[in-house]
């Protein structure tokens, strides 16, 4: 947006370093499954519950010890080995995405460097997609039986496909000196920047990625409290 948008040439000096600075190196992937029915979960063996009932967020492998050892790989550039996965069955809430009786199931996964050691993200991403599946196969015994298909997207795929620097879905690392009033940087951490009428608006703005609208809510505030004073 800086550099590239507003262009280098029209910034001050310090605030082309800090942009320069400013880590976006993505560190998880995004598989996204079509499922024929909905999955039976191994803690729920036994039981019956309403298609509501799997309408909430699920965390798989969420100790910290299990935490740990899965940041560990992308630390030496590979992803999980076992990831931590985040996922939904987002038909559940919207059944118009998918026929009827079948499921779509989004999973966020940790870990995944956006630069592998070994080989490229488009040579290893079937064999990613395979251990995320076999990762969820520990709590979802029928996982493979109900697969239908499914769409494998790595920090290369999400900076490629979207355009999300070093695919990194949080548009900037959540760091102690990218937060706060460091985001996305020392000089622009109000939302405002050195040029008129141009204001950060996104999720590299305080509070920071996630889908929450508070970056854009609070630059609207900005942005009314500075017409405010020019009137």
């Amino acid at each position: 947006t800086y550099l590239k948008l507003a262009g280098e040439q029209n910034l001050p000096a310090d605030l082309v370093r800090e942009v320069k600075s400013w880590n976006s190196m993505g560190s998880a992937g995004k598989v996204n499954l079509a499922l024929d029915r909905l999955p039976e979960f191994a803690c729920m063996k036994g039981t019956t519950h309403s298609q509501a009932y799997y309408g909430g967020a699920f965390s798989f492998g969420v100790a910290l010890d299990y935490l740990e050892r899965a940041y560990d790989d992308a630390k030496y550039g590979a992803y999980s080995a076992r990831p931590y996965i985040d996922a939904g069955i987002i038909s559940v809430a919207d059944p118009d995405i998918a026929p009827p009786g079948k499921h779509v199931m989004t999973c966020f996964v940790m870990y995944a460097p956006r630069h592998l050691k070994e080989g490229s993200w488009p040579e290893q991403r079937e064999a990613f997609g395979d251990t995320v599946i076999n990762t969820l196969a520990e709590y979802i015994p029928n996982i493979h039986d109900i697969l239908v298909g499914r769409q494998v997207n790595t920090p290369w795929d999400i900076e490629e496909r979207i355009g999300i620097t070093g695919g990194n879905i949080f548009h900037g690392e959540l760091r102690l000196d990218q937060m706060f009033g460091r985001r996305p940087t020392s000089r622009t951490g109000g939302y405002d920047t050195p040029l008129h009428n141009y204001y950060i608006c996104g999720s590299s703005a305080h509070p920071g990625g996630a889908i929450s609208g508070a970056p854009g809510r609070l630059a609207a505030m900005q942005i009314l409290n500075d017409a405010r004073q020019d009137a």
